[in-house]
């Protein structure tokens, strides 16, 4: 190809913009609305099946297109319909529904004997008991080893053989070999149970259903051993989820069995069931009334309970006293309370309005409740080397939740009854705490002030946590003084802490800072001695949440004389970092607008500071992004108004305090750029030698700390973008030195970096990052001092001078990228300038010298694309070749004069490259085409229109 000669196209960019803008044609709607419901004709058709038959059709019309959802709303089974369809039947009622008002009145009967939303799930509480009841101690387990009498019948036995060898296995259901495993970590532990679940459910898959019980029964046992006594109310979870399975899989098993034609609806009774289901449901029973120990038959034969259903109306009904009096068998009083708040729970889930047998459970419990300072309780927590607090502890959840059965939907008089058998057992605190906690919050109030004389009297171990009461407000007062009047005088600091934990919220809920501060003075006072707040972090990190959830000013919140030093008692850092993590949620959750508060500053100055030196080189890096973004929260939500010296100030400080986190940093140089562009806007025509030498100062901040930085990429952009800031404030020399700063940190850019944890490619990266820096050199005057474009041609340089990647086409993309600002600057009147700085444009007016300077190293550069694409035409890269092909065409046609005639045949040649092997895509070409056949019929666009004619459309042979 001959030598290119480079000449810009002349530009009018107003002219330009108004042919570009969307001609409006006025429209007359009439009737018509694009929101209007559109009517739609459904067609209808059926086929007879047999010959001769005729097919008939319907249409109808609706104002409103069909709601394809709609149909469900209605209950109705389109797979079902389209089953009695096919049968010629009509389609079924829904399913378990009733018919006409019978139907209606017993489904409402229903629902009121039913748990509504507003009875707390046991799925609730199942995550809060494993989180709360740990250990570190070692666990053993007995695991059933089954044999293979286990295994599934061939199916050819015959069905007397299969029933004796069932029968050979319940002999020997509790007669197996068995392997204890010892020395267990909780963890291990947990992971035998779970896969004793999968063993069982895979058991039953197999139609191993004598296996499955076995695995059951053995579980069932491991609820007999205290042995590692803090873990028992875990130990109960992660059991009774496998009961939980056995259960449904036998109930569904047997629901499945009890109709030939078609399912039961979930309404049904016991005639409904067929003979062969009730058969199969009392051998389940037969089986597990053959267990001999007491507390696996208890609890299997509870996790079955809803089967009665299939065998009288009334089953449930027997069973549950029947179960109830069979836990007065079990001797640990631990053991019998989780084993009767199972039978609450399968009884809420099953019949929920056998009030009779809930409350008998309760009754039963505060008979046996003396048993706790029996001699056998107190040796086993003498070897256990457990306190009563503390094993009173593990009581709660089965407590809670026998109490919050029972509470359910309770008359008043109930709680008074509660509460005068409590007195009768002296007001035992646990108890006594269970039931304020469960019954309704106004029965409480009602009877404040009989509680606080009740707590008055109870014990000083266990002092009740009595956190949900809500008394009258004018009783509010007189209830905290007396309650803590009792609370400050607790001697042992773990029951003491577990006291105030509680009554703190009651403080924070009803009263101001001021009786909040004295709690927490009060609670510094007894948990400072000996160091006793190291054995309580839990309870203080409790106090901490309930206050930041009741008091969200943290101008409030820090004006409290307390509240700094009572965070001084964390002193293990991880505890320490957790709680000024939950501060800083609460303050970046609720502060509405930006603070200077000089108590709100330092605080959490202090605060932040302390999760930023809790990074270590071991920190993590999601550790670090987090702690980031809530100091980062922190930072945003700091403002001087305009006090902007103040401002700057406090990033100053603000940047030595969180040197070791990257992403604090880029937060601060964002900020000092916003303080600067906001510095000028306000102080725009007044004391401009003071506002730019602040606007210089910021210019410093940034141009000192950009380069700690060790994210390349967080670096170039932020040379970019305190220039563009440094230009826009006039600051010509700051700009300059950005600018220059950014392209001499290029070559240090590597093919690759880590994103997300994963190596990717750099180019893309860099590309961006160079078409962003162009497209600012165009308002970037030239420095007196330097060459005409310097800045423009020390890119280009670098460009030049970097290790791109093999075979890799970016260097000459920037090239070409590079043509259009070239063509912007030779331009009279520039695209985009910046306010009260003079560009290019004004510096040279369309010097001949300059344009011809421009025009030079266009040259140059396509001079370089054309020697690349012949390169790529030999080494077989011809899909590459075409793609820059056509990126150079498009640029020479949006930006060259093509009235030059070598230019104009440069272009025709590039299009017939990029086209010579196929590889162009076919509809960018022709939209392409278009668009210059278009602009050729535009006035003085002859030369454009002729090109056209030289231009085809080629595809791949």
């Amino acid at each position: 190809m001959a030598a290119v000669q480079w000449h810009s196209r002349v530009r009018n960019y107003e002219a330009e913009l108004q042919g570009c803008r969307l001609e409006s044609v006025p429209v007359e709607f009439g009737d018509y609305h694009p929101l209007k419901p559109i009517t739609v004709t459904e067609s209808k058709s059926r086929r007879g099946g047999r010959k001769g038959s005729t097919s008939s059709s319907s249409s109808s019309s609706s104002s409103a297109a069909p709601d394809p959802l709609s149909s469900m709303l209605d209950g109705t089974d389109p797979l079902s319909m389209f089953a009695a369809a096919s049968v010629g039947e009509a389609p079924a009622a829904p399913h378990g529904a009733g018919s006409g008002e019978a139907g209606r009145k017993r489904k409402e009967k229903e629902e009121e004997a039913g748990v509504g939303l507003d009875f707390e799930p046991w799925s609730a509480k199942r995550g809060e008991i494993l989180a709360r009841f740990t250990t570190t101690e070692k666990l053993s387990i007995n695991l059933f080893m089954g044999s293979d009498k286990g295994k599934a019948p061939s199916p050819g036995s015959a069905v007397s053989e299969k029933v004796r060898t069932r029968l050979e296995e319940l002999d020997d259901l509790e007669e197996g070999s068995q392997r204890e495993m010892l020395n267990l970590s909780q963890q291990d532990y947990v992971n035998r149970i779970e896969e004793l679940n999968q063993s069982l459910k895979e058991a039953w898959a197999s139609d191993q259903k004598v296996k499955a019980l076995k695995i059951v029964i053995q579980c069932s046992k491991l609820l007999s051993d205290t042995a590692v006594i803090q873990f028992y109310p875990s130990k109960f979870v992660l059991i009774t989820d496998i009961l939980d399975t056995f259960g449904r899989l036998v109930y569904d098993r047997i629901w499945s069995m009890c109709s030939d034609s078609r399912l039961l609806p979930d309404s049904f009774s016991a005639d409904d069931v067929n003979d062969t289901a009730k058969e199969t449901c009392l051998n389940w029973f037969f089986k597990i009334a053959s267990i001999r120990e007491l507390i696996p038959r208890l609890y299997v034969e509870a996790a079955i309970l809803k089967c009665n259903r299939f065998l009288s109306k009334t089953g449930i009904q027997e069973t549950l006293p029947r179960l109830t009096a069979m836990i007065r068998g079990i001797g640990d009083p631990l053991v019998a309370v989780y084993a009767r708040a199972y039978l609450c729970r399968v009884g809420m889930e099953v019949a929920p309005h056998l009030k009779d047998s809930l409350n008998k459970n309760f009754f039963d419990l505060l008979g046996s409740f003396r048993q706790i300072h029996g001699d056998s309780v107190q040796n086993q927590l003498v070897l256990q080397r457990v306190e009563i607090p503390v094993y009173l502890t593990l009581y709660s959840p089965a407590i809670h939740w026998i109490l919050q059965c029972v509470s359910y939907k309770a008359p008043e008089a109930l709680l008074t009854e509660m509460m005068e058998r409590c007195k009768q057992i002296g007001n035992n605190a646990l108890l006594l705490n269970s039931v304020m906690w469960a019954f309704r919050a106004e029965f409480v109030a009602a009877r404040a002030t009989d509680f606080i004389g009740m707590i008055k009297d109870c014990d000083e171990a266990g002092f009740p946590k009595s956190g949900l009461c809500r008394p009258p407000e004018s009783e509010r007062l007189s209830i905290l003084n007396e309650a803590w009047k009792v609370i400050t005088k607790v001697r042992s600091p773990q029951d003491y802490i577990n006291c105030a934990e509680i009554w703190v919220e009651f403080t924070c809920r009803h009263f101001t800072k001021r009786e909040v501060n004295t709690v927490l003075s009060d609670i510094i006072k007894h948990m400072t001695p000996d160091r006793a707040f190291e054995e309580a972090y839990p309870q203080l990190q409790s106090v901490i949440r309930k206050v930041l959830t009741y008091f969200h000013d943290f101008s409030v919140l820090f004006s409290m004389e307390r509240f700094l030093p009572f965070l001084d008692m964390f002193q293990k850092d991880s505890v320490r970092v957790e709680v000024c993590r939950s501060i800083m949620e609460v303050f970046i959750k609720y502060q509405q607008e930006p603070t200077r508060d000089p108590v709100i500053l330092n605080a959490l100055l202090h605060v932040c500071k302390t999760m930023h030196d809790s990074v270590n080189a071991l920190t993590l890096d999601d550790e670090k992004r987090s702690l980031a973004l809530l100091i980062n929260g922190f930072i945003r939500m700091v403002s001087f108004g305009r006090d902007f010296e103040q401002q700057l100030s406090f990033c100053v400080e603000a940047r030595a305090t969180f040197c070791n986190l990257e992403p604090v940093m880029v937060q601060l140089i964002h900020t000092v750029n916003q303080l600067a562009m906001e510095t000028r806007r306000v102080m725009r025509g007044s004391h401009s030698r003071k506002t730019a030498a602040f606007v210089r100062a910021c210019a410093a901040y940034s141009f000192i700390t950009i380069p700690s930085l060790t994210s390349i990429f967080s670096r170039l952009n932020l040379y970019l973008l305190s220039g563009q800031v440094a230009l826009a404030n006039q600051c010509l020399s700051q700009a300059d030195a950005f600018l220059k700063a950014a392209v001499s940190v290029l070559p240090e850019v590597p093919r690759s970096i880590s994103v997300e944890g994963k190596l990717r490619s750099s180019e893309g990266f860099l590309l961006d990052f160079i078409n962003n820096f162009l497209s600012t050199l165009l308002v970037v005057p030239d420095h007196p001092e330097q060459g005409v474009l310097y800045l423009v041609r020390g890119l280009l340089n670098m460009v030049q001078d970097y290790t791109w990647e093999e075979n890799s086409d970016a260097k000459v993309r920037v090239y070409i990228s590079a043509l259009p600002i070239l063509a912007a600057m030779s331009q009279e009147s520039y695209l985009y300038c910046i306010p009260k700085v003079d560009s290019n444009e004004t510096l040279y007016g369309g010097d001949p010298k300059f344009v011809a300077e421009i025009n030079k190293l266009c040259e140059t550069l396509i001079g370089q694309v054309l020697d690349h694409l012949k390169t790529l035409g030999r080494d077989e890269g011809v899909r590459r070749q075409g793609s820059l092909a056509f990126s150079l065409f498009g640029c020479l046609l949006a930006h060259g004069d093509l009235r030059n005639n070598k230019l104009n045949q440069l272009a025709v040649n590039l299009w017939n490259l990029s086209h010579k092997h196929g590889y162009c895509d076919t509809r960018t070409s022709v939209r392409t085409l278009e668009y210059i056949k278009h602009q050729g019929l535009q006035p003085n666009m002859s030369h454009i229109s002729e090109m056209a004619q030289r231009l085809s459309l080629q595809s791949r042979a």
